[in-house]
């Protein structure tokens, strides 16, 4: 029976153990009944090496299962218990990596094929070491589950790491050999170096099987097309389903496009077609050295219109209040800047009714700019924003461009570090649309706030609901922007089901966090494309917002060429969610060699 012939199950299994095996290499074992759910003690079920599962943690902060190969699978009566190898890498296997005893995961599984039997590729029985088996980091997984289930010393087995070595007690190679980039176990070097196509044809391989990186099983299918020995590649790819129904994990072959999870993952290699990396800005890594000149903290430092900022991290406009409110559980005067919550020239009640719905990936607000007031908080709030140690920025709004220039006189009196034009808010005299929304009107209202303070560096908030975001932006830099921020809340709404009626009194709100980070980051990229197009003197910095919640977050942000970033939404969750940005930041920049942000600023731009 093959594994076409068994049909996947979706169910809940039992963690049994969780432990960390090597640093971020974590061994997960659950256990789960087939028929539990079901009801049918009659079901078939097997899982083979090869084959995977995809998990996901009840309950848990990621929308998505994750594809987690077989490590080791056995059955005890109706109980099915598996072992996965997993890999520390983002949430969806951090939570997986931190599982007790007895938590709960979904489970959809067993899922793809398997690696064909020996003895069918090669049409006879296999000799002592006539078959090759490879694996590289986490790859080693599903081809040591498979080695396995073959007969002691009829194989050899490659296994290379970056360093330490694990997923090989169960392994009877005749010759296990392993490689370490470091040299902490085994040869010191990479599977190249022990493995080509001349030992291949040197040792009589017949056939080769391979999991790892894409760069090693690409090595590894080129070897075996000049030895002219088969090989069976298991691959990997971003899984939405797992079923085959999404399409979005194909792989290229010489056949078209194949689906990794329903027609793979392991598949002949002769048909595979690997991705030729696209030239682009070559990353330069600096190699460490021991002098203390190396050794020194990276340059986290970045100046936006001629304001310094200790570091890139700035705390976004409506939710940090003025700074001193999170100052007990929140190192603060760590942060770049902090922006004021958002400032209109009087004092606002804001909007009635629920003004906040948690939703899915974020939050939608209808908060109205509720706010003292410009003079109350150049009087009062500000006085304590200056005792901080980072940068001040005054978010201005307002509904009419008199009241913006108002405000404006107000703050450049004050002679506030930076101001912050929001231009997202109703302008009253075109009967309700934002300013930021249209070109003309944009540039009108920079251009009397820049008159009326002319001396503060002017850094302007834009909207995502422009339909001509470009030309919005290049319309306020003419008009006197000595930088931009992007991007300002999402337009979007909810509805209360039982009532009948939208929930917020305003109808439409404000969309922040996570939800949105991928199309905020596509806004920046063009916007920073389009200003590289320009002459250099005409250029201003870009400020990166919207979803970011991490430093990995901020670093796709910086790559994609903003000077610096603010974090809103995200502190919600985890107040001390910036200053972990700064210190991953540092720890990213260290390990890459990088000495200042503009090593990696820009670097996706293409």
């Amino acid at each position: 029976m093959s594994c076409s012939d068994i049909e996947p199950i979706f169910t809940h299994a039992e963690t049994v153990s969780c432990k960390e095996i090597q640093p971020n290499i974590f061994e997960v074992t659950l256990v789960y009944n087939p028929s539990a759910e079901s009801g049918n003690e009659e079901i078939v079920h097997f899982v083979e090496p090869g084959q995977f599962f995809m998990l996901r943690r009840e309950p848990s902060q990621v929308l998505l299962a994750r594809p987690i190969s077989v490590y080791w699978a056995q059955v005890e009566g109706q109980q099915w218990q598996v072992t996965f190898l997993i890999l520390l890498k983002g949430q969806g296997t951090q939570e997986l990596c931190s599982l007790s005893p007895g938590d709960k995961v979904s489970i959809i599984g067993p899922l793809g094929n398997t690696f064909p039997d020996p003895e069918m590729v090669m049409h006879k029985k296999a000799a002592d070491r006539e078959i090759c088996i490879v694996g590289g980091g986490i790859g080693v997984a599903p081809v040591a589950g498979f080695a396995a289930t073959l007969a002691e010393q009829s194989y050899d087995f490659y296994a290379g790491f970056k360093s330490g070595s694990y997923g090989l007690e169960k392994l009877k190679a005749k010759n296990l050999v392993v490689t370490t980039d470091d040299g902490s176990c085994g040869i010191q070097g990479m599977i190249p170096q022990v493995l080509d196509a001349v030992t291949l044809k040197k040792a009589g391989y017949r056939v080769v099987y391979a999991c790892g990186p894409e760069p090693l099983l690409a090595y590894v299918q080129e070897i075996c097309g000049e030895a002219k020995v088969p090989c069976y590649l298991s691959m990997e790819s971003a899984m939405a389903c797992g079923m085959g129904a999404c399409l979005g994990c194909t792989i290229a072959t010489t056949e078209g496009n194949r689906r990794c999870c329903a027609d793979g993952p392991v598949f002949p290699g002769e048909i595979l077609l690997f991705h030729k990396k696209a030239p682009g800005k070559k990353i330069e890594v600096v190699e460490k050295k021991d002098d203390a000149s190396v050794a020194s903290e990276p340059d986290l430092r970045v100046n936006i219109a001629g304001v310094e900022f200790a570091n890139p991290v700035i705390a976004a406009s409506g939710t940090f209040g003025y700074g001193s409110e999170y100052r007990p559980i929140l190192e603060v005067n760590r942060l770049g800047g902090i922006c004021s919550k958002g400032l209109t020239l009087e004092g606002r009640p804001g909007n009635g009714g629920i003004r906040l719905k948690e939703t899915a990936g974020g939050i939608i607000n209808s908060i109205g700019l509720e706010n003292p007031g410009i003079k109350h908080f150049v009087d009062h709030e500000l006085t304590q924003m200056r005792q901080l140690s980072p940068v001040t920025i005054a978010n201005l709004s307002g509904s009419t461009i008199e009241s913006y220039v108002e405000g404006a006189k107000l703050l450049a009196q004050a002679t506030v570090p930076m101001i912050e034009l929001n231009i997202s808010c109703p302008n009253v005299k075109a009967g309700g649309m934002a300013f930021g929304l249209e070109c003309n009107a944009a540039s009108a209202v920079t251009a009397a706030v820049r008159e009326a303070a002319p001396n503060i560096p002017l850094m302007v908030k834009l909207s995502p609901n422009a339909p001509d975001l470009i030309g919005v932006a290049d319309a306020v830099r003419q008009a006197g922007a000595d930088a931009l921020s992007l991007i300002n809340t999402v337009q979007s709404m909810s509805i209360d089901i039982y009532k009948g009626r939208p929930l917020f009194d305003n109808v439409r709100a404000g969309l922040s966090g996570p939800a949105v980070k991928p199309l905020a980051l596509r806004m920046v990229f063009d916007l920073v494309q389009y200003l590289n197009k320009l002459p250099e003197s005409q250029r201003i910095p870009v400020v990166g917002l919207g979803g970011i919640s991490c430093w990995q977050d901020a670093v796709e942000f910086i790559m994609a060429g903003a000077s610096a970033i603010q974090v809103g939404t995200a502190t919600f969750a985890n107040p001390r969610c910036m200053t972990e940005i700064i210190d991953g930041l540092t720890a990213f920049m260290k390990e890459r060699g990088y000495q200042k942000l503009d090593d990696f600023r820009g670097l996706a731009q293409i």
